[in-house]
């Protein structure tokens, strides 16, 4: 078993990336392939892994026992094709993280549409300061664990649960932490019916012995207590009917907060951030209230909570520009970028200008009101091109479009596309005090980079 080879087809994703390098710890002999160089590549080519930029048959060679891809890997890929043809084994992302769950007696899911990388971050702080020793994989690198993967020696394994083409229905899971229900990737599901649908099948694939922990204050999130054979714990705001609430919220000046636990109406302790966000907070006390599931103690918990400064590409900062802050964000949805600019705002400025980059046509289309809604909280917006992912543009958008909607509604927005031009533009008017934030799950975050470099 551990002479195989296995070859994954979008290697250069941080979740690919990450699962290869805890392949590369189990004994396996790992290669793959991308389409662009990128940081996370870099790094598995240092460690030994072999990357081929580009996807072409030739890289399909005899001695691969099994080829694994993601979701996004159409059938027609010229890897994938060869490798079928050559009667080789594959396998799609998701199902074969399902099979690396079937090792582990308690495998631990943070799922739901926003917010899942942030709080099963949350949930691995907490492990590994309660000396757990779980294995973690997720969705973003996390400074307590050098990365977006931990091997362990323990029964634990703490994932983010994605629902994109229902992956997460693969995993074999003792417990699970709903973040929300919200309509995105409707290029797959359609509907905001089909999603919950989806939900309903994945918490009811949890044991008896195992515990469903849901945000009280979605209401398609809390539906899903009907869906489940495991323990239901609920977290909320304000509702008192919840197990768990946060009270007397707080914000210091980087609009991180501080708040009261309270179980089941009883005090139990004050929770400190270090990141942004009344989001956060929610997030935060689901993560509290798992780990109290677990019985982990509460000392442990809210250190584990504190030593959380956030996931790389969430509301990360990156530096200065002509003395303003910077910070990078990986929102793709009017959802996230609600909460990220209600987080992000919290902090003292003069002037904010968000940069903004849609994730795919088909979400740009389905939600282009929406995202000038969420980003007209910033003074200032830069619309720059869609970043295509997976898709063509059969929708005929442009990203101009975003900005003539914005500018109907008076807000100062502008449509550029060259990354100098940019940092041009914002160096003509960025001044002390101000802040700056790139939006989006593509390339945008290279403009981050770009204006911190100097």
């Amino acid at each position: 078993m551990l002479k195989k080879h296995i070859y994954m087809i979008g290697i250069g994703g941080i979740s690919m990336g990450g699962i290869a390098k805890i392949l590369v710890n189990y004994g396996y002999k790992v290669s793959g392939s991308d389409m662009v160089e990128n940081d996370e590549v870099k790094e598995l080519e240092e460690q030994g892994i072999k990357v081929n930029i580009g996807q072409v048959k030739e890289n399909i060679t005899d001695d691969i026992d099994l080829v694994v891809y993601t979701a996004a890997i159409s059938d027609t890929n010229e890897e994938l094709v060869e490798a079928r043809k050559r009667g080789i084994e594959t396998i799609e992302r998701g199902v074969f993280l399902g099979e690396l769950t079937l090792n582990f007696e308690d495998c631990i899911g943070v799922a739901g549409t926003h917010g899942k990388t942030t709080t099963s971050s949350m949930v691995s702080c907490v492990f590994v300061e309660a000396k757990k020793d779980p294995s973690i994989q997720i969705g973003a690198n996390l400074s307590v664990i050098g990365g977006n993967y931990r091997v362990g020696h323990s029964d634990y394994f703490i994932i983010e649960a994605c629902e994109y083409k229902d992956s997460f229905q693969n995993f074999k899971q003792r417990s699970a932490i709903i973040t929300n229900v919200d309509n995105d990737h409707l290029d797959y599901f359609k509907t905001l019916d089909n999603i919950s649908k989806s939900f309903e099948e994945y918490v009811s694939h949890l044991p008896e012995n195992g515990v469903l922990v849901l945000n009280m204050d979605n209401e398609r999130c809390y539906d899903l207590r009907n869906y489940t054979k495991a323990e239901v714990v609920t977290a909320s705001f304000n509702n008192e009917k919840a197990d768990f609430n946060a009270k007397n919220i707080e914000y210091d000046d980087r609009g991180c907060a501080s708040y009261d636990v309270y179980k089941k109406g009883e005090f139990v302790t004050r929770v400190k951030l270090n990141v942004k966000g009344e989001h956060n907070v929610l997030n935060s006390l689901e993560a509290y209230a798992l780990c109290d599931w677990y019985k982990i103690d509460s000392k442990d918990i809210v250190k584990g909570l504190a030593n959380f400064t956030g996931a790389s590409r969430r509301m990360e900062y990156k530096g200065k520009f002509n003395g303003a802050n910077v910070y990078d964000d990986y929102g793709h949805h009017p959802t996230e970028i609600e909460a990220t600019s209600n987080a992000v705002l919290k902090e003292k400025y003069n002037e904010s200008y968000a940069i903004f980059e849609a994730h795919t046509y088909s979400r740009f289309y389905e939600h282009k009101e929406s995202f000038a809604k969420s980003l007209s909280k910033f003074d200032h917006i830069i619309v720059i091109d869609i970043y295509a992912a997976r898709e063509e543009n059969t929708f005929g958008v442009k990203p101009e479009e975003l900005v003539d909607i914005l500018v109907k509604e008076g807000k100062d927005a502008v449509y550029i596309s060259d990354y100098d031009e940019i940092k041009e533009y914002l160096k003509e008017r960025v001044k002390e005090g101000d802040l700056i934030i790139t939006l989006g799950a593509g390339n945008v975050t290279k403009i981050a980079s770009k204006l911190v470099e100097d």
